[in-house]
């Protein structure tokens, strides 16, 4: 075991969420070290994948103002990097009833003729009213998490992989961690563990629970699948939501469905199943007819990841209360990915002293007291 390391942060988890932590962080001239005990780029966790959701539309609006500034977050790492990382399609939500869904630009949608005007190639089922988000769209998630890899780097940021947290104390003012290539004492401790995050904090252990989702994409040679055609989709539905992100960009039209089995994240994800491909291909042809999803010859890659559940389905983002110098961002259940960078900008937040009420609504707090 080599000799202590000093430092300011000390990331645990490079998910987007610790690695979007770690570039926020060394943005502001904070010295951070970041580690994640698999290899960059694995698929153990829940950031893998080339696409994601993004979304103005939320049940609450607690939500708002952290959506906003997800996406000026957005916004600023395409003007940092040049990349485009966001593509604005819009979106249709279905449901039966009435919808919470609301949020800046926000309508409701009762007219079938208008769903179709929105969307051609979706298909709201009968009966069925939806929400239409206009701000919706797609996240290049890889390149995100490209992007924030290489602004920490340039930012002198130490990206560990392969480097495992083995224990964790807060000491005096800071935190003493124990990983299997060093001892490194730091100001702030911030666990972006996913899955792992009851393990690392086991007094939060019983507010967590992780879910194998598989998803499909199809392959990006396909028009009825493309803005602006297709925009991002939900169906609400008693067995699960079906969620669909259109193939913007050439990256495919993809779907999945929000619920699945709990799983052990210290297991590798089982692969999808060829049944799990059929019904999501299935679901995809009947939401958006006339695409062309044969399992056998028009799938690109099917995947499992990993969801780590809330019972509210809210973020654990904070402090925790009885050690100050540890931030948990933690447990984004299933739809985390699009605040990237405004959980990272949050955490450096907090580490540099900040108070952040604006996070109460998620904050670790809130889910001891329930």
């Amino acid at each position: 075991m080599s000799d202590e390391t000093e430092i300011d942060v000390l990331v645990v988890g490079l998910g987007v969420q610790g690695t979007a932590a770690a570039y926020e962080l060394g943005q502001r001239g904070v010295s951070v070290i970041a580690i994640d005990q698999f290899a960059e780029g694995h698929h153990r966790g829940s950031s893998h994948g080339r696409t994601r959701m993004i979304r103005r539309a939320y049940p609450n609006p607690a939500w708002n103002h952290l959506v906003a500034r997800a996406f000026a977050g957005w916004e600023r790492w395409e003007r940092a990097s040049g990349e485009t990382l966001v593509h604005r399609t819009g979106g249709l939500y279905a449901h039966r009833g009435v919808s919470r869904l609301q949020g800046p630009g926000c309508e409701v949608v009762e007219d079938r003729s208008r769903m179709r005007e929105l969307m051609p190639s979706f298909v709201v089922p009968e009966g069925y009213q939806a929400v239409f988000d206009p701000s919706a769209g797609v996240v290049e998630a890889e390149s995100a998490l490209t992007v924030a890899r290489a602004g920490a780097r340039a930012a002198g940021v130490e990206l560990a992989y392969g480097e495992r947290m083995l224990g964790w104390q807060a000491v005096g003012e800071g935190c003493l961690v124990e990983t299997s290539a060093r001892r490194i004492r730091a100001r702030s401790l911030v666990l972006a563990t996913g899955g792992w995050v009851g393990r690392v904090v086991p007094r939060l252990a019983d507010l967590f629970e992780v879910w194998r989702i598989v998803t499909v994409s199809l392959r990006a040679d396909q028009p009825v699948a493309r803005p602006p055609g297709l925009g991002a989709f939900s169906v609400d539905r008693p067995e699960g939501l079906v969620f669909g992100i259109p193939d913007a960009a050439g990256n495919g039209f993809k779907a999945g469905v929000d619920v699945g089995e709990v799983w052990d994240p210290g297991q590798p994800v089982a692969p999808p199943t060829d049944g799990e491909i059929s019904e999501l291909c299935r679901l995809m042809a009947q939401y958006v007819p006339g695409v062309r999803a044969d399992p056998a010859r028009d799938v690109a890659e099917a995947a499992a990841c990993l969801y780590t559940m809330t019972q509210d389905r809210r973020f654990v983002l904070g402090r925790l209360p009885w050690a100050p110098s540890v931030v948990v961002a933690a447990a984004c259940s299933g739809h985390g990915f699009k605040f990237g960078p405004a959980i990272g900008e949050a955490v450096a937040d907090l580490c540099c002293g900040e108070e952040r009420r604006d996070l109460d609504f998620v904050g670790v707090q809130r889910r001891l007291s329930q």
